[in-house]
C-alpha cells in the first residue's frame, strides 16, 4: 500500500509533512523540530504534561502560541518552584493573559508539580513516563486516520500518573504526551522527518 496523499502536505520548501503541520508556520516548526522526537528530563516532561493538560478542549496551536508565556508564568516548569505556589500565585496566574486562565488547570499544574517532586523517591517522572513506551511499530501509519487517540499504553500511563497524584491526565491526554515526547512515532509514511530524527535509536 502507498501513503495517503491527503494525509500529507508539501510545504513551500518542497518537503512533504503530515497534513496537520501545514496549517501554520508554528505547526511546521513544531512538527519538524519537536513532535515525535524523544525528550528526557523532569523539567521538559513536566512542561509537556502540563501543556497537554491545558490544551484539553482547545487547539494545540493555541497552546503553542502561548508557550513562552507559560514558561514565564510557571517558573520555566521548575517542579520545585511550581510546587511552592500558593493561592496568591494562583490569583496572579488567573490575571496573566499570556496563558490560558483556567483556574482548575492552573491548580492542576501546581498539584502535578508537587506529585512530580514526590516521584523522585521512586525514580522520577522520566522513569515513570518512559516505562510505558510501547514496542516500536514495524512501519509508520499510512494515513492520519490510522493514528489512535488512546492506546492500552496511554491508558496504563494515565492510571500510573493518577496513582502518583497527578490530575488532568486521562488516557487521551497521556497519548498526546506520548506523541509529543517521542514515545511513539505518529508521523505519516512519506513525511520528511526521519524515523530516527535525533539519532537516539529509541523512536519507533
Amino acid at each position: 500500500m502507498s501513503p495517503d496523499a491527503s494525509s500529507l502536505v508539501v510545504g513551500a520548501d518542497g518537503r512533504p509533512r503530515c497534513a496537520w503541520a501545514g496549517q501554520s508556520a508554528d505547526y511546521v516548526a513544531y512538527h519538524d523540530e519537536e513532535w515525535g522526537r524523544p525528550v528526557h528530563g523532569e523539567r521538559v516532561l513536566f512542561e509537556r504534561v502540563t501543556l497537554e493538560a491545558f490544551q484539553s478542549g482547545l487547539s494545540w496551536l493555541t497552546i503553542l502560541r502561548r508557550r513562552e508565556g507559560f514558561r514565564a508564568a510557571f517558573s520555566d516548569f521548575d517542579a520545585d518552584a511550581v510546587a511552592a505556589y500558593d493561592e496568591d500565585d494562583v490569583a496572579r496566574l488567573l490575571q496573566d493573559a499570556s496563558i490560558i486562565r483556567n483556574g482548575a488547570k492552573i491548580r492542576a499544574a501546581v498539584t502535578n508539580a508537587r506529585a512530580v517532586v514526590r516521584l523522585r523517591e521512586d525514580g522520577g517522572l522520566d522513569r515513570l513516563v518512559w516505562s510505558f513506551a510501547p514496542p516500536p511499530r514495524a512501519a509508520r501509519v499510512l494515513t492520519l486516520t490510522d493514528v489512535p487517540a488512546v492506546t492500552p499504553e496511554s491508558t496504563a500511563l494515565a492510571k500510573a500518573l493518577r496513582g502518583a497524584g497527578l490530575v488532568f491526565v486521562g488516557p487521551t491526554t497521556a497519548y498526546a504526551a506520548m506523541q509529543a515526547c517521542g514515545l511513539v512515532d505518529d508521523h505519516v509514511d512519506g513525511c520528511h522527518v526521519p524515523a530516527d530524527a535525533n539519532g537516539s535509536g529509541r523512536r519507533p
